[in-house]
């Protein structure tokens, strides 16, 4: 199993989560967090920025989704060309490995609690 960690501009959305249904329903669930932060640009020359603490941060949107195995590049793929402008600050994507999932409801592990 694969965990894939995005973070996007929150304009993008929308798109992003259209796009990620077209996997025919291979795709179990995401979950989708507003954050704030900031990477090389520190957040100086972004629209829209929120300032706290005296540090200026930038509103993304985090995508998380854990798949099976053989689904992960095509989500890698899928994220990073609909949520592409061009623009800097666009977001990353990160993928990690998954040791063990387990469903609370039925007990299920494995890919099978995916």
């Amino acid at each position: 199993m694969k965990e894939i960690k995005a973070y996007i501009k929150p304009h993008k959305l929308a798109l992003v989560t259209m796009a990620l249904h077209k996997l025919d329903g291979r795709l179990t669930g995401m979950s989708v967090l507003d954050v704030r932060g900031f990477g090389r640009s520190r957040g100086r020359n972004a629209p829209h920025r929120v300032v706290q603490d005296l540090i200026d941060y930038v509103p993304h949107v985090k995508i998380e989704i854990i798949c099976r195995d053989e689904l992960a590049s095509a989500v890698v793929d899928i994220i990073e060309k609909t949520a592409y402008t061009g623009l800097r600050g666009d977001g990353k994507i990160y993928v990690s490995s998954v040791e063990q999932a387990v469903r609370i409801e039925t007990g299920e592990r494995g890919d099978a609690a995916v």
